[in-house]
C-alpha cells in the first residue's frame, strides 16, 4: 500500500470517525427532547423517519455534485450545511419545524458517507481488507458511542449539546483536506442506478436494509424505551452508548472470521446473536447483564455491514464500487425509515418491549434469507 493510498484511507477514516460523534449524539438528543415535552412515541417514530428519507432522496444529486464540485468539496460543503441545520434545531419550535430539519440533515450526512465511505472500501486492500474496515467500523463506533455519553454531562435542556455537535463536525472537515482522489473526481457521466447494482448484489443491499432497521430503531427509540423502563435520561442514554460501543472489542474477530471463513455464513452467525440477544433485552432489563447484552446486539448487528462492506470492495471498483456506496447508503435510509416507523409504532401498540421483540422478528427474516443466500451462492472466502 502506497503512502498516499495510507494518507487517503487514515484520513477518510478519521473525518467520517469525528462524522460519527456528532451524529451519534444527535439521535437520541432529539428523541430524549420530545420524549421529555410529551410526544408520542409514534409520532416521534414519524419525525426521526425523516432523516432516513432524506437520505434516499441524495441519492439523486450524489453524482451529480460530484461531477460539479469534486469529491472533496462535496464532503467539506456538506460538512458545513450540516452544521448549520443543526445549530438550528434550538432556535426552532420542536416538532413541526424538526420535520424539514431531520430531512435535510439525511441529505447532507448522506452525501458525506457515500463519498468518505466509497474512499475507505477504496483504500482498504489486500487480505486484510475485513479486517481493516473492521478497524474502521470500531473506530466509527467509538466516536459515536461517545456521542450519547455527552447527554450525560450537558444535559438536554440547552444549546449545549448542539454546540458540541457542530464544534466536532467543523473539526471532521480538516482530515479531507489531505485526500487525494482524482479517480473518485474523475467518474464518468453515467447516474448512480440503485436498481441496476441491486441486480448485482441483492444480498448485500438486503443486509444493509436489516441492520438499518435495527440501527435506526435503537439509535432513536432505545433511549425512550430505557426511560419507559425505569431508567433516568443519563442512563438511558449510556444504554445507547453500550448497544454502540460492542463495536469497538467485537468487530475485529468478526471481520477475521470473514477474512478466513464464508462471509456469508459469518453474516449468518451475525444475525442468529443479534436476534438473540433482542430477544433477551426484556428479560435481563434492570440486571447487570443488560449491559453486556446490549454489546453484543450492537456489535454483531454492526458485523453484518462490516462483511458486507468488506464483499463490496472485494466485488466492485471505480464507479461501480462509488455506485455501490452509494446504494448502501440508499438502502441504509430505507430500512432506517422503517426501522424508525416499526420502532415508534411497536411501542405504541404493544408497550416498551414491543421495540426489542419486533427487532427480533426482523432478524428472523434476515437469517433465513441470508442462510439461502449462502447455501445457493457459496461464495469464496477472500
Amino acid at each position: 500500500m502506497d503512502r498516499q493510498r495510507v494518507i487517503n484511507l487514515l484520513a477518510a477514516v478519521a473525518a467520517i470517525t469525528v462524522f460519527g460523534f456528532t451524529f451519534g449524539l444527535m439521535f437520541p438528543l432529539l428523541s430524549l427532547i420530545m420524549e421529555s415535552r410529551g410526544i408520542p412515541s409514534q409520532w416521534i417514530g414519524i419525525n426521526s423517519a425523516m432523516h432516513p428519507v432524506g437520505i434516499v432522496l441524495s441519492i439523486f444529486v450524489i453524482p451529480y455534485v460530484v461531477r460539479r464540485f469534486g469529491a472533496k468539496r462535496a464532503v467539506i460543503g456538506s460538512g458545513l450545511v450540516t452544521a448549520a441545520v443543526i445549530i438550528s434545531y434550538p432556535f426552532f419550535p420542536v416538532f413541526w419545524w424538526w420535520f424539514g430539519l431531520r430531512l435535510l440533515q439525511g441529505f447532507f450526512v448522506s452525501i458525506l458517507f457515500a463519498i468518505s465511505e466509497a474512499w475507505i472500501v477504496r483504500f482498504a486492500e489486500g487480505p486484510w481488507r475485513t479486517r481493516i474496515l473492521a478497524i474502521y467500523t470500531s473506530i466509527f463506533a467509538l466516536s459515536f458511542g461517545f456521542g450519547p455519553a455527552i447527554i450525560s454531562f450537558t444535559g438536554i435542556d440547552s444549546i449545549t449539546p448542539f454546540a458540541v455537535g457542530v464544534a466536532m463536525l467543523l473539526a471532521a472537515t480538516i482530515p479531507i483536506f489531505f485526500v487525494k482522489d482524482e479517480e473518485v473526481d474523475s467518474e464518468d457521466e453515467t447516474p448512480l442506478s440503485v436498481l441496476s447494482f441491486a441486480r448485482k448484489a441483492p444480498i448485500l443491499l438486503f443486509a444493509v436494509g436489516m441492520f438499518a432497521i435495527l440501527d435506526a430503531a435503537n439509535l432513536s427509540f432505545l433511549p425512550v424505551y430505557a426511560v419507559k423502563k425505569g431508567f433516568d435520561q443519563e442512563t438511558a442514554a449510556l444504554a445507547l452508548t453500550a448497544f454502540v460501543l460492542g463495536n469497538t472489542v467485537l468487530q475485529f474477530p468478526i471481520g477475521w472470521c470473514a477474512d478466513h471463513f464464508n462471509k456469508r455464513w459469518v453474516m449468518v452467525g451475525c444475525g442468529v446473536l443479534s436476534g438473540m440477544s433482542s430477544l433477551l433485552v426484556p428479560f435481563v432489563f434492570g440486571t447487570w447483564a443488560l449491559w453486556p447484552v446490549l454489546t453484543v446486539m450492537g456489535a454483531t448487528a454492526a458485523g453484518i455491514y462490516t462483511v458486507a462492506l468488506a464483499e463490496l470492495g472485494e466485488r466492485f471498483s471505480g464507479h461501480e464500487l462509488v455506485t455501490g456506496t452509494a446504494s448502501f447508503s440508499t438502502m441504509w435510509g430505507l430500512g432506517a425509515l422503517v426501522g424508525s416507523l416499526a420502532a415508534g409504532w411497536s411501542i405504541a401498540g404493544f408497550g416498551p418491549d414491543g421495540l426489542p421483540f419486533t427487532m427480533a422478528a426482523v432478524f428472523m427474516v434476515f437469517i433465513v434469507s441470508a442462510m439461502f443466500s449462502a447455501v445457493r451462492e457459496r461464495p469464496k472466502p477472500a
